[in-house]
């Protein structure tokens, strides 16, 4: 595909943020509070209509539950619609309450596992208020020693509250499940791997697919291998777009290995997926800006996906049929080492973008103003309900 032929593919391209990547956030040792970072949801949905202003490709923005509440969900979807942007992914936080120590749907006590059913129910609730068809969720669960919980057990408590959060879905609700091979459980952890992922979503139902977060896997995993065969048993419902380097470290998408964002991109494009599957970033920055560096990882995405869609599919194939090793990794590598950076710069002025979204933010006094308006928040208040 040339250069020209792409951008109706990087037209169809939407990238979601995240609200709670706009705010404060931290370490597991310290918060590192950021001069002018969001302090509340309406904060958080003015920065994220900024990133789609100057990047033409984030037109929604998702929640997280209880961190996001509002006393008017329908004032919140007139906001952010009034600000450009949609709200995207619900997102139930089954975490951060005390009750959860032991788990949440997979907990020993039965009370806490209506709890934790209870708030699901309720963000399905809200996202039928606010128009959203993704309920995006993660769970902590899992133990800590061999023998603390009956394993089976736990497993059969998860699907029993998972069958009765997807029978409240609405027909055109989705629910996204994402898994994790270890933190903050480190013995064993409830959802470990995509397997058991898609084992569960098959239970469930067509509108139950896989969520792969691309930081929530061992060193060295073939990550493009696992969306290459939920892309192939139609599971892949999204991603949560973040890099790592040993754990998960929520870094800018694409910064420690382009190439990986590359070769799982260039699944999607193989297979044409685009439309089905939900695009959105889930990370934390500590050290950095808030917006500038969500401006770099929507950039780093849609570099990644613009690469994949210039490689050279006939050669490619022609090189696999062949048993041509070295031709068809070649048909890769010369697609990646491709400078798509002026095609780019091309597409955002025909739609009379900045070529470069993060100089624009930064030339434009934006943090600047943002720190004057809203000063340092305090710790303490990163991730309170607000």
């Amino acid at each position: 595909m040339n250069g020209d032929a792409a951008f109706s593919r990087l037209d169809a391209l939407e990238i979601e943020t995240p609200s709670w990547g706009y705010g404060n956030s931290g370490t597991r040792f310290h918060v590192y509070p950021w001069p002018g970072a969001a302090r509340t949801v309406w904060e958080r949905i003015d920065d994220a209509a900024l990133v789609h202003e100057l990047t033409g490709c984030c037109p929604s923005v998702a929640l997280h539950i209880p961190w996001d509440t509002v006393d008017d969900w329908s004032a919140l979807g007139d906001y952010a619609r009034g600000r450009g942007i949609r709200i995207g992914a619900i997102n139930p936080n089954l975490f951060g309450d005390d009750s959860f120590r032991l788990g949440s749907l997979a907990n020993p006590d039965a009370a806490v596992r209506r709890r934790a059913l209870e708030h699901c129910l309720e963000c399905v609730e809200i996202a039928r208020q606010l128009g959203s068809t993704i309920i995006s969720l993660w769970l902590a669960d899992g133990t800590n020693y061999p023998g603390q919980d009956d394993l089976r057990g736990r497993h059969a408590r998860l699907l029993a509250g998972l069958e009765e959060l997807y029978a409240a879905l609405s027909p055109d609700q989705q629910l996204l499940i994402e898994y994790k091979f270890f933190e903050p459980a480190f013995y064993s952890t409830d959802l470990p791997d995509w397997g058991t992922a898609a084992l569960v979503c098959r239970r469930l139902g067509p509108r139950a697919q896989v969520l792969v977060d691309t930081g929530h896997h061992p060193q060295g995993t073939n990550i493009e291998q696992i969306v290459a065969l939920l892309v192939a048993e139609g599971l892949l419902g999204g991603f949560h777009f973040n890099n790592r380097k040993y754990a998960d470290d929520d870094l800018i998408a694409g910064s420690v290995d382009p190439f990986e964002l590359f070769r799982i991109m260039h699944e999607i494009a193989l297979a044409a997926v685009e439309a089905s599957t939900a695009f959105m970033i889930d990370q934390s920055h500590n050290v950095e800006g808030k917006i500038d560096a969500m401006l770099q990882s929507v950039m780093n995405i849609q570099t990644a996906y613009t690469k994949a869609l210039l490689i050279d599919d006939a050669v490619l194939t022609t090189a696999q049929e062949q048993g041509d090793v070295l031709g068809a990794h070649r048909a890769l590598a010369d697609a990646f080492e491709t400078d798509v950076r002026p095609l780019l710069a091309r597409w955002r002025v025909g739609k009379d973008l900045d070529p470069d979204p993060v100089r624009a933010f930064r030339d434009g006094g934006h943090a600047e103003r943002r720190a004057r308006e809203r000063g340092t928040a305090p710790i303490e208040s990163a991730y309170e309900k607000r």
